[in-house]
Protein backbone atom coordinates (compact mmCIF):
# COMPACT_ATOMS: atom_id res chain seq x y z
CA UNK A 1 0.00 0.00 0.00
CA UNK A 2 2.71 2.23 0.71
CA UNK A 3 4.49 1.33 -2.42
CA UNK A 4 1.51 2.18 -3.89
CA UNK A 5 1.09 5.73 -2.65
CA UNK A 6 4.70 5.99 -3.20
CA UNK A 7 4.68 5.43 -6.87
CA UNK A 8 1.15 7.35 -7.41
CA UNK A 9 3.01 10.38 -5.70
CA UNK A 10 5.89 10.20 -8.09
CA UNK A 11 3.83 9.89 -10.85
CA UNK A 12 1.46 13.19 -9.67
CA UNK A 13 4.92 14.84 -9.53
CA UNK A 14 5.49 13.69 -12.99
CA UNK A 15 2.15 14.77 -14.68
CA UNK A 16 2.30 18.65 -12.61
CA UNK A 17 6.17 19.13 -14.27
CA UNK A 18 4.73 18.10 -17.89
CA UNK A 19 1.61 20.40 -17.30
CA UNK A 20 4.02 23.35 -16.84
CA UNK A 21 6.30 22.72 -19.23
CA UNK A 22 3.28 22.64 -21.87
CA UNK A 23 2.08 25.65 -20.18
CA UNK A 24 4.95 27.30 -20.88
CA UNK A 25 5.20 26.24 -24.20
CA UNK A 26 1.87 27.44 -24.92
CA UNK A 27 2.33 31.04 -23.37
CA UNK A 28 6.22 31.44 -25.60
CA UNK A 29 3.62 29.92 -28.25
CA UNK A 30 1.02 32.88 -27.58
CA UNK A 31 3.93 35.28 -27.14
CA UNK A 32 4.50 34.85 -31.44
CA UNK A 33 1.10 35.10 -31.85
CA UNK A 34 0.71 31.07 -33.91
CA UNK A 35 -2.52 30.29 -31.37
CA UNK A 36 -3.87 33.52 -32.07
CA UNK A 37 -3.40 32.99 -36.43
CA UNK A 38 -4.36 29.53 -36.10
CA UNK A 39 -7.61 30.42 -34.61
CA UNK A 40 -8.52 33.49 -37.16
CA UNK A 41 -7.33 31.06 -40.12
CA UNK A 42 -9.95 28.75 -38.68
CA UNK A 43 -12.43 31.46 -38.67
CA UNK A 44 -11.72 32.65 -42.16
CA UNK A 45 -11.82 28.95 -43.46
CA UNK A 46 -15.34 28.65 -42.07
CA UNK A 47 -16.68 32.21 -43.68
CA UNK A 48 -14.85 31.86 -46.79
CA UNK A 49 -16.73 30.71 -50.04
CA UNK A 50 -15.06 27.52 -51.25
CA UNK A 51 -15.56 26.54 -54.99
CA UNK A 52 -17.49 22.72 -54.61
CA UNK A 53 -15.60 19.76 -55.70
CA UNK A 54 -16.48 16.36 -55.89
CA UNK A 55 -15.69 14.30 -52.84
CA UNK A 56 -12.50 12.27 -53.62
CA UNK A 57 -12.50 8.50 -53.96
CA UNK A 58 -12.09 6.85 -50.81
CA UNK A 59 -9.83 4.21 -49.62
CA UNK A 60 -10.81 0.19 -50.28
CA UNK A 61 -12.58 -1.76 -47.97
CA UNK A 62 -9.62 -3.21 -47.22
CA UNK A 63 -7.71 -0.28 -45.68
CA UNK A 64 -9.92 -0.73 -42.43
CA UNK A 65 -8.57 -4.35 -41.57
CA UNK A 66 -6.35 -2.38 -39.57
CA UNK A 67 -9.29 -0.87 -37.70
CA UNK A 68 -11.24 -4.19 -37.33
CA UNK A 69 -8.21 -5.99 -36.21
CA UNK A 70 -7.66 -3.39 -33.16
CA UNK A 71 -11.11 -3.11 -31.83
CA UNK A 72 -11.13 -7.37 -32.06
CA UNK A 73 -8.24 -7.44 -30.06
CA UNK A 74 -9.54 -5.06 -27.33
CA UNK A 75 -12.47 -7.47 -27.26
CA UNK A 76 -10.87 -10.45 -27.40
CA UNK A 77 -7.15 -10.75 -25.98
CA UNK A 78 -8.45 -9.87 -22.78
CA UNK A 79 -11.01 -12.94 -22.48
CA UNK A 80 -8.00 -15.88 -24.02
CA UNK A 81 -6.40 -17.64 -21.38
CA UNK A 82 -3.19 -17.18 -23.61
CA UNK A 83 -3.36 -13.39 -23.92
CA UNK A 84 -5.20 -12.38 -20.64
CA UNK A 85 -2.27 -11.35 -18.43
CA UNK A 86 -0.09 -10.02 -21.82
CA UNK A 87 -2.75 -7.55 -22.79
CA UNK A 88 -2.85 -6.54 -18.86
CA UNK A 89 0.22 -4.55 -19.70
CA UNK A 90 -0.64 -0.67 -20.79
CA UNK A 91 2.86 -1.10 -22.80
CA UNK A 92 1.20 -4.37 -24.76
CA UNK A 93 -2.68 -2.26 -25.62
CA UNK A 94 0.23 0.66 -26.92
CA UNK A 95 2.28 -1.57 -28.95
CA UNK A 96 -0.87 -3.07 -30.51
CA UNK A 97 -2.77 0.21 -30.84
CA UNK A 98 0.57 1.69 -32.25
CA UNK A 99 1.72 -0.92 -34.79
CA UNK A 100 -1.95 -1.23 -36.47
CA UNK A 101 -1.84 2.63 -36.54
CA UNK A 102 1.52 2.15 -38.42
CA UNK A 103 -0.05 0.17 -40.42
CA UNK A 104 -2.61 2.27 -41.72
CA UNK A 105 -0.38 5.21 -42.05
CA UNK A 106 2.27 3.07 -44.38
CA UNK A 107 -0.87 2.75 -46.60
CA UNK A 108 -1.42 6.02 -46.85
CA UNK A 109 2.24 6.42 -47.69
CA UNK A 110 3.06 3.85 -50.35
CA UNK A 111 -0.09 2.99 -51.58
CA UNK A 112 -2.99 5.76 -51.33
CA UNK A 113 -2.82 7.72 -54.69
CA UNK A 114 -5.75 10.16 -53.84
CA UNK A 115 -6.44 13.43 -52.74
CA UNK A 116 -7.27 13.61 -48.87
CA UNK A 117 -9.38 15.90 -47.38
CA UNK A 118 -7.60 18.24 -44.35
CA UNK A 119 -9.81 19.23 -41.04
CA UNK A 120 -7.22 20.93 -39.22
CA UNK A 121 -7.16 24.64 -39.69
CA UNK A 122 -9.80 24.38 -42.17
CA UNK A 123 -10.91 22.19 -44.86
CA UNK A 124 -9.20 21.62 -47.79
CA UNK A 125 -8.22 18.86 -50.39
CA UNK A 126 -5.09 17.59 -49.82
CA UNK A 127 -3.00 15.58 -53.41
CA UNK A 128 -0.88 12.79 -53.31
CA UNK A 129 2.49 12.63 -54.52
CA UNK A 130 3.05 11.32 -58.34
CA UNK A 131 6.17 9.75 -57.21
CA UNK A 132 7.71 8.43 -53.70
CA UNK A 133 6.11 8.55 -50.49
CA UNK A 134 2.96 10.42 -49.99
CA UNK A 135 4.40 12.57 -46.79
CA UNK A 136 1.65 15.27 -47.03
CA UNK A 137 -1.02 12.63 -47.29
CA UNK A 138 0.38 10.84 -43.89
CA UNK A 139 0.93 14.26 -42.31
CA UNK A 140 -2.85 15.06 -43.06
CA UNK A 141 -4.22 11.82 -41.96
CA UNK A 142 -2.19 12.37 -38.77
CA UNK A 143 -3.62 15.95 -38.27
CA UNK A 144 -7.31 14.89 -38.63
CA UNK A 145 -6.26 12.05 -36.12
CA UNK A 146 -5.15 13.36 -33.78
CA UNK A 147 -4.85 17.58 -33.88
CA UNK A 148 -8.61 17.58 -34.52
CA UNK A 149 -10.12 15.12 -32.89
CA UNK A 150 -7.84 13.08 -30.78
CA UNK A 151 -5.90 15.64 -28.25
CA UNK A 152 -9.46 17.48 -27.21
CA UNK A 153 -10.43 13.93 -26.59
CA UNK A 154 -8.32 12.38 -24.49
CA UNK A 155 -7.55 15.69 -22.48
CA UNK A 156 -11.13 16.45 -21.22
CA UNK A 157 -11.15 12.32 -20.26
CA UNK A 158 -7.68 13.33 -18.12
CA UNK A 159 -9.17 16.41 -16.61
CA UNK A 160 -12.34 14.50 -15.31
CA UNK A 161 -10.52 11.57 -14.71
CA UNK A 162 -8.13 13.27 -12.38
CA UNK A 163 -9.87 15.78 -10.75
CA UNK A 164 -12.83 13.51 -10.13
CA UNK A 165 -10.33 11.51 -8.16
CA UNK A 166 -9.19 13.94 -5.55
CA UNK A 167 -12.77 13.67 -4.38
CA UNK A 168 -13.25 10.72 -1.71
CA UNK A 169 -16.65 9.76 -0.64
CA UNK A 170 -16.44 7.29 2.08
CA UNK A 171 -18.92 5.91 4.81
CA UNK A 172 -20.78 2.58 5.75
CA UNK A 173 -24.79 3.30 4.94
CA UNK A 174 -27.68 0.33 6.03
CA UNK A 175 -27.44 -1.20 2.63
CA UNK A 176 -31.30 -0.98 2.00
CA UNK A 177 -32.30 -1.54 -1.59
CA UNK A 178 -33.73 2.50 -1.12
CA UNK A 179 -30.40 3.02 -0.19
CA UNK A 180 -28.74 1.97 -3.09
CA UNK A 181 -31.25 3.07 -5.12
CA UNK A 182 -29.95 6.32 -3.89
CA UNK A 183 -26.60 5.70 -4.71
CA UNK A 184 -27.56 5.10 -8.66
CA UNK A 185 -30.16 7.62 -9.08
CA UNK A 186 -27.33 10.00 -7.48
CA UNK A 187 -24.87 8.37 -10.14
CA UNK A 188 -27.05 8.86 -12.99
CA UNK A 189 -27.65 12.39 -12.67
CA UNK A 190 -23.87 13.32 -12.02
CA UNK A 191 -22.43 11.29 -14.95
CA UNK A 192 -23.67 13.78 -17.42
CA UNK A 193 -22.27 16.48 -15.53
CA UNK A 194 -18.62 15.63 -14.57
CA UNK A 195 -18.68 12.47 -17.06
CA UNK A 196 -19.44 8.87 -16.47
CA UNK A 197 -16.28 8.03 -15.61
CA UNK A 198 -15.79 10.71 -13.47
CA UNK A 199 -19.22 9.86 -11.48
CA UNK A 200 -18.08 6.21 -11.29
CA UNK A 201 -15.13 6.84 -9.67
CA UNK A 202 -16.47 8.86 -6.89
CA UNK A 203 -19.29 6.56 -6.35
CA UNK A 204 -17.95 3.12 -6.81
CA UNK A 205 -16.20 2.65 -3.43
CA UNK A 206 -18.69 4.76 -1.37
CA UNK A 207 -21.05 2.24 -2.74
CA UNK A 208 -19.00 -0.76 -2.22
CA UNK A 209 -18.46 0.22 1.12
CA UNK A 210 -22.48 0.38 1.95
CA UNK A 211 -22.98 -2.79 0.81
CA UNK A 212 -19.41 -4.59 2.43
CA UNK A 213 -22.04 -6.59 4.91
CA UNK A 214 -24.46 -7.99 1.80
CA UNK A 215 -23.68 -11.04 0.23
CA UNK A 216 -25.66 -10.83 -3.10
CA UNK A 217 -24.50 -7.26 -4.47
CA UNK A 218 -23.40 -8.50 -7.95
CA UNK A 219 -26.87 -7.09 -9.39
CA UNK A 220 -26.29 -3.39 -7.96
CA UNK A 221 -23.08 -3.55 -9.75
CA UNK A 222 -24.67 -4.65 -13.14
CA UNK A 223 -27.56 -2.18 -12.35
CA UNK A 224 -24.32 0.52 -11.32
CA UNK A 225 -22.42 0.28 -15.00
CA UNK A 226 -25.66 0.37 -16.85
CA UNK A 227 -26.69 3.79 -14.77
CA UNK A 228 -23.69 5.37 -13.93
CA UNK A 229 -21.38 4.12 -16.32
CA UNK A 230 -23.43 5.01 -19.56
CA UNK A 231 -26.68 5.33 -19.60
CA UNK A 232 -26.85 8.47 -17.22
CA UNK A 233 -24.32 10.33 -19.54
CA UNK A 234 -26.22 11.86 -22.65
CA UNK A 235 -27.36 15.25 -21.19
CA UNK A 236 -24.59 16.65 -21.96
CA UNK A 237 -20.87 16.23 -24.52
CA UNK A 238 -18.94 15.75 -21.42
CA UNK A 239 -21.22 13.00 -20.11
CA UNK A 240 -19.68 10.37 -22.40
CA UNK A 241 -16.66 10.42 -24.79
CA UNK A 242 -19.11 9.51 -28.11
CA UNK A 243 -20.75 12.69 -27.19
CA UNK A 244 -17.80 14.92 -27.06
CA UNK A 245 -16.76 13.65 -30.19
CA UNK A 246 -19.88 15.23 -31.60
CA UNK A 247 -19.28 18.51 -30.25
CA UNK A 248 -16.16 18.33 -31.61
CA UNK A 249 -18.30 18.17 -35.12
CA UNK A 250 -19.92 20.86 -34.52
CA UNK A 251 -22.63 20.08 -32.83
CA UNK A 252 -23.97 22.90 -30.17
CA UNK A 253 -23.07 22.33 -26.48
CA UNK A 254 -26.03 22.39 -24.82
CA UNK A 255 -28.05 20.30 -27.94
CA UNK A 256 -27.59 16.95 -25.80
CA UNK A 257 -29.92 18.35 -23.40
CA UNK A 258 -33.08 18.27 -25.85
CA UNK A 259 -32.60 14.42 -25.05
CA UNK A 260 -33.72 14.32 -21.58
CA UNK A 261 -37.17 13.07 -21.86
CA UNK A 262 -35.25 9.50 -23.31
CA UNK A 263 -32.74 9.75 -20.63
CA UNK A 264 -35.38 9.98 -18.01
CA UNK A 265 -37.05 7.14 -19.48
CA UNK A 266 -34.07 4.67 -19.47
CA UNK A 267 -33.20 5.63 -16.10
CA UNK A 268 -35.97 5.64 -14.07
CA UNK A 269 -36.81 2.49 -15.45
CA UNK A 270 -34.01 1.25 -14.97
CA UNK A 271 -34.36 2.33 -11.63
CA UNK A 272 -37.57 0.99 -11.17
CA UNK A 273 -36.03 -2.43 -12.24
CA UNK A 274 -33.34 -2.26 -9.80
CA UNK A 275 -35.48 -1.12 -6.74
CA UNK A 276 -37.96 -4.29 -7.27
CA UNK A 277 -35.30 -6.65 -7.86
CA UNK A 278 -33.31 -5.34 -4.51
CA UNK A 279 -36.30 -5.26 -2.75
CA UNK A 280 -38.07 -8.67 -3.58
CA UNK A 281 -35.48 -10.78 -4.82
CA UNK A 282 -32.27 -10.16 -3.36
CA UNK A 283 -32.17 -8.58 0.06
CA UNK A 284 -34.59 -11.62 1.46
CA UNK A 285 -31.48 -14.19 0.31
CA UNK A 286 -29.64 -12.18 2.96
CA UNK A 287 -28.27 -14.15 6.11
CA UNK A 288 -30.26 -12.78 9.20
CA UNK A 289 -26.61 -12.22 10.62
CA UNK A 290 -25.15 -10.41 7.62
CA UNK A 291 -28.91 -8.56 7.95
CA UNK A 292 -27.38 -7.51 11.41
CA UNK A 293 -23.83 -6.82 10.38
CA UNK A 294 -25.35 -4.29 7.96
CA UNK A 295 -27.40 -2.34 10.35
CA UNK A 296 -25.11 -2.41 13.23
CA UNK A 297 -21.53 -0.99 10.93
CA UNK A 298 -23.09 1.81 10.12
CA UNK A 299 -20.79 4.97 9.14
CA UNK A 300 -22.21 7.94 7.86
CA UNK A 301 -21.40 9.60 4.54
CA UNK A 302 -18.10 11.67 4.72
CA UNK A 303 -16.60 13.89 2.04
CA UNK A 304 -13.10 15.13 1.28
CA UNK A 305 -11.15 16.49 -1.32
CA UNK A 306 -14.50 18.71 -2.48
CA UNK A 307 -12.59 22.00 -2.34
CA UNK A 308 -11.02 22.87 -4.39
CA UNK A 309 -11.86 19.82 -7.31
CA UNK A 310 -15.56 20.30 -7.22
CA UNK A 311 -14.88 23.96 -8.82
CA UNK A 312 -12.31 23.25 -10.43
CA UNK A 313 -14.97 20.08 -12.29
CA UNK A 314 -17.07 23.47 -13.09
CA UNK A 315 -14.03 24.89 -14.53
CA UNK A 316 -14.32 22.07 -17.06
CA UNK A 317 -17.12 22.03 -17.82
CA UNK A 318 -17.14 25.62 -18.71
CA UNK A 319 -13.87 25.54 -20.42
CA UNK A 320 -15.51 22.96 -23.17
CA UNK A 321 -18.76 24.91 -23.34
CA UNK A 322 -16.78 28.14 -23.96
CA UNK A 323 -13.59 27.45 -25.24
CA UNK A 324 -14.42 26.64 -28.66
CA UNK A 325 -11.98 28.71 -31.45
CA UNK A 326 -14.20 28.02 -34.12
CA UNK A 327 -17.07 29.68 -32.07
CA UNK A 328 -17.38 33.40 -30.35
CA UNK A 329 -17.30 33.09 -26.15
CA UNK A 330 -20.54 33.84 -25.73
CA UNK A 331 -22.02 37.64 -25.54
CA UNK A 332 -18.51 38.55 -27.22
CA UNK A 333 -16.94 38.46 -30.53
CA UNK A 334 -13.75 37.03 -29.31
CA UNK A 335 -12.74 33.73 -30.23
CA UNK A 336 -10.59 31.64 -28.37
CA UNK A 337 -6.97 30.75 -28.95
CA UNK A 338 -6.25 27.57 -30.43
CA UNK A 339 -5.28 24.90 -28.11
CA UNK A 340 -6.60 27.36 -25.10
CA UNK A 341 -9.66 25.20 -24.31
CA UNK A 342 -7.03 22.31 -23.81
CA UNK A 343 -4.29 24.01 -21.76
CA UNK A 344 -7.40 25.72 -19.11
CA UNK A 345 -8.15 22.01 -18.25
CA UNK A 346 -4.66 21.29 -18.19
CA UNK A 347 -4.58 24.29 -15.83
CA UNK A 348 -7.60 22.80 -13.55
CA UNK A 349 -5.72 19.33 -13.28
CA UNK A 350 -2.32 20.80 -12.24
CA UNK A 351 -4.74 23.15 -9.53
CA UNK A 352 -6.44 19.87 -8.51
CA UNK A 353 -2.90 17.82 -8.05
CA UNK A 354 -1.03 20.72 -6.27
CA UNK A 355 -3.43 22.43 -3.92
CA UNK A 356 -5.93 19.04 -3.26
CA UNK A 357 -5.51 16.79 -0.29
CA UNK A 358 -2.60 14.12 -1.37
CA UNK A 359 -4.09 12.49 1.30
CA UNK A 360 -7.54 11.86 -0.22
CA UNK A 361 -6.17 10.69 -3.63
CA UNK A 362 -3.94 8.05 -1.20
CA UNK A 363 -6.88 6.81 0.10
CA UNK A 364 -9.00 6.41 -2.72
CA UNK A 365 -6.06 4.51 -3.85
CA UNK A 366 -5.91 7.01 -7.43
CA UNK A 367 -3.42 6.02 -10.15
CA UNK A 368 -3.49 6.89 -13.39
CA UNK A 369 -3.71 3.06 -15.10
CA UNK A 370 -7.14 3.42 -16.51
CA UNK A 371 -6.64 6.40 -18.15
CA UNK A 372 -3.38 5.09 -19.53
CA UNK A 373 -5.13 2.60 -20.96
CA UNK A 374 -7.65 4.92 -22.67
CA UNK A 375 -4.75 7.08 -24.12
CA UNK A 376 -2.62 3.81 -25.74
CA UNK A 377 -5.81 2.47 -27.30
CA UNK A 378 -7.77 4.88 -28.75
CA UNK A 379 -4.03 6.61 -30.12
CA UNK A 380 -4.36 3.50 -32.68
CA UNK A 381 -7.86 3.65 -32.88
CA UNK A 382 -8.22 7.29 -34.22
CA UNK A 383 -5.32 6.74 -36.46
CA UNK A 384 -6.88 3.42 -37.75
CA UNK A 385 -10.55 4.65 -38.46
CA UNK A 386 -9.18 7.20 -40.90
CA UNK A 387 -10.00 5.05 -43.50
CA UNK A 388 -13.43 4.17 -42.58
CA UNK A 389 -14.57 7.74 -41.85
CA UNK A 390 -13.15 8.43 -45.30
CA UNK A 391 -15.38 5.55 -46.92
CA UNK A 392 -18.10 6.44 -45.04
CA UNK A 393 -18.30 10.34 -45.81
CA UNK A 394 -18.24 9.00 -49.62
CA UNK A 395 -20.92 5.71 -49.67
CA UNK A 396 -22.50 6.19 -46.42
CA UNK A 397 -25.62 7.55 -48.43
CA UNK A 398 -25.48 4.28 -50.21
CA UNK A 399 -25.94 1.84 -47.16
CA UNK A 400 -29.30 1.57 -46.52
CA UNK A 401 -29.45 3.10 -43.11
CA UNK A 402 -31.70 6.06 -43.63
CA UNK A 403 -34.37 6.27 -40.59
CA UNK A 404 -33.90 6.87 -36.76
CA UNK A 405 -34.70 3.74 -35.77
CA UNK A 406 -32.22 2.17 -38.40
CA UNK A 407 -29.26 4.80 -36.90
CA UNK A 408 -29.97 3.66 -33.39
CA UNK A 409 -29.71 -0.07 -33.77
CA UNK A 410 -26.33 -0.02 -35.91
CA UNK A 411 -24.69 2.43 -33.99
CA UNK A 412 -25.62 0.72 -30.91
CA UNK A 413 -25.48 -2.74 -32.27
CA UNK A 414 -21.30 -2.35 -33.10
CA UNK A 415 -20.92 0.60 -29.43
CA UNK A 416 -21.86 -2.96 -27.63
CA UNK A 417 -19.43 -5.28 -29.70
CA UNK A 418 -16.85 -2.68 -29.97
CA UNK A 419 -16.86 0.47 -28.56
CA UNK A 420 -19.15 3.45 -28.44
CA UNK A 421 -16.61 6.79 -29.20
CA UNK A 422 -15.42 5.69 -32.46
CA UNK A 423 -18.84 4.04 -33.45
CA UNK A 424 -20.44 7.30 -32.97
CA UNK A 425 -18.28 9.44 -35.16
CA UNK A 426 -18.68 6.66 -37.79
CA UNK A 427 -22.22 6.45 -38.13
CA UNK A 428 -21.94 10.49 -37.76
CA UNK A 429 -20.25 10.69 -40.59
CA UNK A 430 -23.01 8.08 -42.25
CA UNK A 431 -25.58 10.60 -41.36
CA UNK A 432 -23.78 13.46 -42.51
CA UNK A 433 -23.72 12.15 -46.19
CA UNK A 434 -27.67 12.23 -45.98
CA UNK A 435 -29.43 14.75 -46.53
CA UNK A 436 -30.27 17.22 -43.44
CA UNK A 437 -32.83 19.32 -44.64
CA UNK A 438 -33.53 22.35 -42.14
CA UNK A 439 -33.56 21.53 -38.82
CA UNK A 440 -30.32 20.02 -38.32
CA UNK A 441 -26.99 19.44 -35.93
CA UNK A 442 -23.50 19.98 -37.81
CA UNK A 443 -24.92 18.97 -41.02
CA UNK A 444 -27.01 16.16 -39.76
CA UNK A 445 -30.55 15.81 -39.21
CA UNK A 446 -31.43 16.16 -35.43
CA UNK A 447 -33.77 13.00 -35.44
CA UNK A 448 -30.99 10.83 -36.70
CA UNK A 449 -28.39 12.36 -34.47
CA UNK A 450 -30.53 11.86 -31.51
CA UNK A 451 -30.67 7.97 -32.66
CA UNK A 452 -27.17 8.09 -33.08
CA UNK A 453 -26.45 9.54 -29.74
CA UNK A 454 -28.74 7.63 -27.62
CA UNK A 455 -27.64 4.55 -29.31
CA UNK A 456 -24.50 5.21 -28.41
CA UNK A 457 -24.52 6.07 -25.00
CA UNK A 458 -27.05 3.42 -23.55
CA UNK A 459 -25.98 0.77 -25.71
CA UNK A 460 -22.01 1.26 -24.42
CA UNK A 461 -23.86 -0.36 -21.50
CA UNK A 462 -24.68 -4.38 -23.34
CA UNK A 463 -21.39 -5.25 -22.88
CA UNK A 464 -18.06 -4.90 -20.58
CA UNK A 465 -16.15 -3.14 -23.63
CA UNK A 466 -18.71 -0.72 -25.01
CA UNK A 467 -17.37 1.80 -22.76
CA UNK A 468 -14.57 2.53 -21.22
CA UNK A 469 -15.66 2.62 -17.38
CA UNK A 470 -17.47 -0.72 -17.82
CA UNK A 471 -14.35 -2.27 -17.22
CA UNK A 472 -13.09 -0.21 -14.41
CA UNK A 473 -15.64 -0.86 -12.69
CA UNK A 474 -15.89 -4.54 -13.07
CA UNK A 475 -11.61 -4.48 -11.86
CA UNK A 476 -12.54 -2.13 -8.63
CA UNK A 477 -15.56 -4.39 -7.22
CA UNK A 478 -13.66 -7.94 -8.16
CA UNK A 479 -10.26 -5.93 -5.96
CA UNK A 480 -13.40 -5.63 -3.48
CA UNK A 481 -13.88 -9.25 -3.39
CA UNK A 482 -16.60 -9.47 -5.20
CA UNK A 483 -17.19 -11.67 -7.74
CA UNK A 484 -18.65 -9.96 -10.85
CA UNK A 485 -20.43 -11.52 -14.10
CA UNK A 486 -18.06 -13.42 -16.50
CA UNK A 487 -18.45 -11.54 -20.50
CA UNK A 488 -21.47 -13.70 -21.61
CA UNK A 489 -23.11 -13.80 -17.94
CA UNK A 490 -22.74 -9.46 -18.41
CA UNK A 491 -24.34 -9.78 -21.25
CA UNK A 492 -27.01 -11.91 -20.07
CA UNK A 493 -28.36 -8.87 -17.32
CA UNK A 494 -27.89 -6.47 -20.07
CA UNK A 495 -30.01 -8.67 -22.83
CA UNK A 496 -32.55 -9.46 -20.39
CA UNK A 497 -33.02 -6.15 -18.18
CA UNK A 498 -31.11 -3.07 -20.59
CA UNK A 499 -32.40 -4.04 -24.02
CA UNK A 500 -36.49 -4.36 -23.02
CA UNK A 501 -35.58 -0.90 -21.58
CA UNK A 502 -34.15 0.46 -25.05
CA UNK A 503 -36.51 -1.33 -27.35
CA UNK A 504 -39.11 0.28 -25.61
CA UNK A 505 -38.17 3.32 -25.53
CA UNK A 506 -36.83 3.04 -28.90
CA UNK A 507 -40.57 2.77 -29.92
CA UNK A 508 -41.72 5.61 -27.95
CA UNK A 509 -39.25 8.07 -29.25
CA UNK A 510 -36.80 6.59 -32.08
Amino acid sequence: MEQHASDSSRTGRYVLAAIGALLLLYLVAAAMGWPQQATAHINAAGHAEHPAHAKPEPPPLGAVIPFGLLLGAIAILPLLAATHHWWESNRNRFLVAVSLGLVTLAYYGFIHREPVEQHFLGHHLVEPSQSGVNGAIVSTVLQNALLVEYIPFIVLLFALYTISGGIRISGDLPAHPLTNTAFLAIGGLLASFIGTTGAAMLLIRPLIETNSERKHVRHTLVFFIFIVCNCGGCLLPIGDPPLFLGYLEGVDFLWTLSLWKEWAFVNLALLAIYYGWDHFLAYPQEAKRDILADERTVRRLRFAGLWPNVPLLAGVVLAVAILDPSKPVPGTDWHAWLWLREIAQLTLVALSLGIGSAEVRRNNRFNYTAIVEVAALFLGIFICMQPALQILDVRGASLGIDTPAKFFWSTGGISAALDNAPTYLVFFKTAQALPAGEVNQAGVAVELLAAISLGAVFMGAMTYIGNGPNFMVKAIAEESGIKMPSFFGYIAYSAGVLLPVLIVMQFLFC
